[in-house]
């Protein structure tokens, strides 16, 4: 039966997804209350947040995170679950734009992440249905020569675990007509997201971390030690950490003028036969394609197809989201015509106007990780470790982001949505068209 295609319907005070209904046992933990001191303060306890945390409990920092909500009730928690190696922009664009030393620095970088990911899962036993492989898949003869250039560029970087399916090649790995070929990243992989950051914010814990759900930030006060006030208490700390995302708000105006929030939906099968699951997914690997507004699928170890797909500028919800993202499901996969959509919900993710992640400082001791624009699974875990690095005194690697000169969306968040979603409509034509 499908089910009411509300995103803002929660379980234990998480979006009404899939994960949700399927995640480990956590501990509901207290609000903010009185008065608290420690060396660091992170706010915001998704990936980046948790990432961040993790690596300086580990370093014998006392730590604490706030939480407006429950620890992954963002986009951590609600994601399409695939790791996909680099970043939104590739080091072409950033040598281009940035230089060469800055597309080294960041090459050297780009596929550290999904590196930590597994660190951590093997380090702290997460359980979180870790699988391996994602796809690329092209929709025309354009997008596949691209993908051959995005091949060569990757290994120019060191990444030699690539193979190019050309023709119908691509067929062993998906069972769809849809595409012209596909790149295999035998690398990256899919898991549940909502449990990979549950099992680190338990690893926290057991490091002495202290995490405080349902207390947002109502004040940043500035000084030698920073005071992050909450409606309910205040933490002092000698250093702080702004990892909220798309949903710190507006709270720290410096940092909402260069991102906006964009909105995904993502709906959920009923569970699939083996022999249709097999057909669809040979392999059980992820896969996104290549069109600007991309499409993404996997299989969940339920075999449910998870399948995701569109943007909203803004953040802002459609009307339904199985009516916008079942019609991408049925043009992928036509023969899952009759099967039932169990889940649907959507999630944030923050954009910026260039597309790489925005790391940076407010001052001396206030720092920021934000901005992923869709590659967030991987880009937020080494955000973690590079803010563990800066916080411990080696800044290089935090710096080779901060030194990337972010612009405001021209006319602010006001004006970004229309111009966003006209340069997205331009574009999509353009993919329709294969020009």
């Amino acid at each position: 039966m499908t089910q009411p295609d509300v995103a803002s319907t929660h379980r234990d005070g998480h979006a009404r997804s899939l994960y949700a209904a399927t995640m480990h046992a956590a501990p509901d933990r207290p609000a903010l209350v009185g008065h608290q001191h420690v060396d660091v303060c992170v706010v915001g306890a998704g990936f980046t947040g948790i990432s961040s945390a993790l690596h300086l409990a580990e370093q014998g920092f006392r730590v604490a995170v706030l939480e407006a909500q429950r620890v992954g009730f963002g986009a951590s928690g609600r994601n399409g679950g695939q790791i996909v190696n680099s970043y939104s922009r590739d080091m072409d664009m950033i040598e281009a734009r940035f230089g060469q030393a800055s597309a080294r620095a960041l090459g050297d970088m780009a596929f550290e992440g999904n590196r930590i990911i597994r660190e951590r899962i093997e380090q702290y036993a997460i359980q979180c249905d870790l699988k391996n492989g994602n796809l690329f898949a092209a929709c025309n003869d354009k997008q596949l020569a691209a993908l051959k250039h995005h091949k060569a560029l990757w290994e120019k970087y060191g990444h030699q675990e690539l193979e190019l399916l050309e023709g119908d090649a691509y067929r062993r790995e998906i069972g769809s007509a849809r595409y012209t070929g596909a790149l295999l990243d035998h690398s990256g992989g899919h898991l549940h997201p909502l449990n990979l950051v549950l099992g680190q914010a338990a690893a926290l814990e057991a490091l002495g971390g202290v995490i405080f759900e349902h207390s947002p930030m109502t004040r940043l006060e500035h000084g030698e030690r920073v005071k992050i006030h909450t409606a309910g208490g205040v933490i002092e700390a000698e250093r702080a950490v702004m990892a909220g995302n798309a949903y710190l708000g507006d709270i720290v105006p410096e940092l909402a003028d260069r991102s906006m929030p964009c909105g995904t939906q993502v709906i959920a099968t009923e569970v699939l036969d083996e022999a249709t699951a097999k057909r669809i997914l040979p392999t059980d690997r992820a896969v996104e394609d290549s069109n600007y507004l991309l499409d993404y699928y996997r299989l969940s170890s339920e075999r449910r197809l998870i399948y995701g797909g569109g943007v909203t500028y803004g953040g802002r919800d459609p009307a339904s989201i199985e009516g916008a993202i079942r019609p991408k499901l049925l043009k992928t996969f036509p023969e899952l015509e009759k099967v039932a959509i169990d889940y649907a919900w959507s999630g944030n993710f923050l954009l910026t106007l260039n597309r790489l992640p925005q790391f940076g400082r407010l001052n001396h001791n206030v720092y920021y990780a934000q901005g992923y624009s869709g590659h967030g699974v991987t880009a937020s875990h080494l955000a973690g470790r590079l803010v563990g690095e800066i916080i411990k005194g080696e800044s290089a690697r935090f710096d080779a982001f901060a030194d990337i000169r972010h612009l405001p969306f021209p006319g602010g968040r006001r004006f970004a949505v229309p111009f966003s979603a006209m340069g997205a409509w331009y574009y999509a034509l353009r993919d329709r068209l294969g020009v």
